[in-house]
């Protein structure tokens, strides 16, 4: 299907990309490119950027006025369109409780639509995905200075970003949950505010996320099921990324040694530990457990494992793997183990589990005067991500996260997937946080509209024919246009029974920030806009 990105967009990313020059390199002069004909190149990019700009207000109330965002510190104004953030009240006439938000309607045709997305931790503020990963302005691991994101997904859609649970970077109040449900029922307090004050109703509701948002998603989605309201309540889907879903540590104990076996030409472990690793796998039973049950179809319900870590460290091997892999390479990162030296800096401070960014670059959404653009609390020192924010057991529940709510293939993703037939799960398949073959695991061991797990083995390939639009300029001016082409086979998707299957190619935990176009590409099918990947 045809790329639906606006040409505004399109113009701008050329901008941004573009207007930085490259050197006129020997292999420009080769191929016919001349100083003159880069320089009207960009002249005519931005000459064209200029007159795409449309002050397009399709959500500016007196209502939503002191939510909308003029500027943000650091963003040229011209990556500016409709934007609104702020707090809004669980209880409007109690605002020591809420959720922080960030709304950015679609920069394309309008949609009676919405799309949640959530970050995971838990503790994790969504203000990540916004600006590291989905949203209109990209200021990654490593960037010097913000930019464009072609890939986007509020090119096709209004996205809301939410900071949850209560607790989690600016959302006020004393963390009170004991389980998913109580989050859960107070989104849908938030959610019925911020639709009266945007005066939103009949819209398509998605809900997204990643990580241990792979239990945010399902229990919230589930509570908007529960409201059996299709005017403000209409669920249509839900997608989650590398998420935690079933036992994490199970699944991460079981999956780990295929993994570094597949993947040590980037870790890097020598003969003898991974030796060791091998007769670990085997004496533990990990490898026997993948034989059993990795199967399609299923063969039969998983037995219950309980982990004792502490009685048999040994056979902890995700840990093991994890310590050492920081004596390897000091720069290891679990979300994207592929990167080396050096550390790369985070405008939000975080960019691996190491706190770090350079000398004299605070986060971003900790500055005061980024506070003031967004309409922040200039009180809160915020943090991508900080915790507890469930208190359910003392570090008890099925994630030792305090947060006493069933697994959520257990019951609530199976209604999700039953009410909607639109659900994707999705796993990148260098993720070292959550494994692909744990995720696998999980979903062979649930029951949907039916029956046990997938019933025929993933092998339809994902090809990837979007062309390269971050960097395509860069190439062209350096006489290396068409190099970037379409990617092709990036990934193995599968479907049955209204879920999803997306395994993705040369991508970490975070798949919109490390494989944006096969995360566009996700969002489309979630949409209803193609029929798979």
């Amino acid at each position: 299907m045809k790329l639906n990105i606006s040409n505004k967009v399109l113009l701008i990313s050329s901008l941004l990309l573009g207007i930085t020059s490259a050197g006129y390199s020997d292999v420009a002069r080769r191929r016919g490119f001349t100083p003159q004909a880069l320089e009207d190149l960009q002249a005519r990019r931005l000459h064209d950027a200029v007159s795409a700009q449309a002050d397009q207000r399709r959500y500016y109330t007196n209502d939503t006025a002191k939510y909308f965002v003029e500027s943000l510190p650091d963003i040229p104004q011209s990556y500016m369109t409709e934007m609104y953030s702020g707090i809004i009240p669980l209880n409007m006439s109690d605002d020591s409780r809420g959720l922080f938000f960030v709304f950015q309607p679609t920069v394309g045709d309008p949609v009676d639509e919405i799309t949640i997305w959530f970050n995971g931790g838990p503790g994790c503020s969504s203000l990540e995905g916004f600006l590291q990963e989905n949203g209109r302005i990209q200021w990654a691991w490593g960037q010097y200075s913000p930019q464009i994101n072609p890939y986007s997904w509020v090119n096709l859609t209004n996205m809301l970003w939410v900071e949850y649970p209560v607790g989690v970077g600016f959302s006020p109040g004393t963390p009170t949950a004991t389980n998913e449900e109580d989050p859960a029922a107070e989104f849908i307090q938030f959610f019925k505010n911020f639709q009266t004050i945007f005066n939103i109703s009949n819209y398509k509701i998605y809900v997204t996320g990643e990580s241990y948002a792979g239990r945010y998603v399902p229990y919230v989605a589930n509570a908007i099921l529960d409201q059996n309201d299709k005017t403000h309540f209409n669920l249509s889907g839900a997608l989650v990324y590398d998420p935690c879903i079933g036992s994490f540590a199970a699944g991460n104990a079981i999956a780990v040694y295929p993994y570094v076996e597949q993947n040590n030409n980037i870790l890097g472990f020598n003969e003898s530990f991974l030796t060791t690793l091998a007769d670990r796998d085997k004496q533990c039973g990990w490898a026997q457990y993948r034989q059993d049950y990795i199967q399609f179809p299923p063969n039969g319900t998983q037995p219950p494992l309980y982990l004792n870590n502490t009685a048999n460290p040994d056979c902890d091997l995700w840990t093991t793997v994890y310590d050492n892999a920081y004596g390897v390479n000091p720069c290891f990162n679990v979300y994207e183990p592929n990167l080396q030296c050096p550390l790369l800096s985070d405008p939000l401070g975080y960019p691996s589990d190491i706190v770090y960014s350079y000398p004299g670059l605070p986060p971003y959404f900790n500055r005061t005067d980024v506070k003031k653009a967004i309409h922040a609390p200039l009180d809160t020192e915020w943090q991508l991500c900080k915790g507890p924010v469930f208190i359910g057991t003392n570090g008890g529940g099925p994630e030792n996260e305090n947060d006493t709510s069933p697994d959520p293939i257990q019951r609530v993703l199976p209604r999700v997937i039953e009410a909607t037939n639109r659900v994707l799960v999705s796993n990148g398949a260098l993720d070292l946080d959550l494994l692909t073959n744990g995720t696998m695991l999980a979903i062979q061991n649930m029951t949907w509209n039916g029956q046990l797990g997938f019933q025929s083995t993933p092998n339809t390939p994902i090809v990837i024919k979007l062309p390269d639009l971050m960097y395509q300029d860069v190439f062209e001016e350096n006489g290396f246009g068409g190099f970037d082409a379409y990617q092709g086979i990036m990934g193995v998707q599968h479907f049955e029974r209204g879920l999803m299957w997306a395994e993705t190619y040369l991508s970490g935990h975070m798949q919109p920030q490390f494989q944006p176009r096969s995360s566009y590409r996700h969002l489309q099918w979630l949409l209803g806009r193609i029929d798979s990947l």
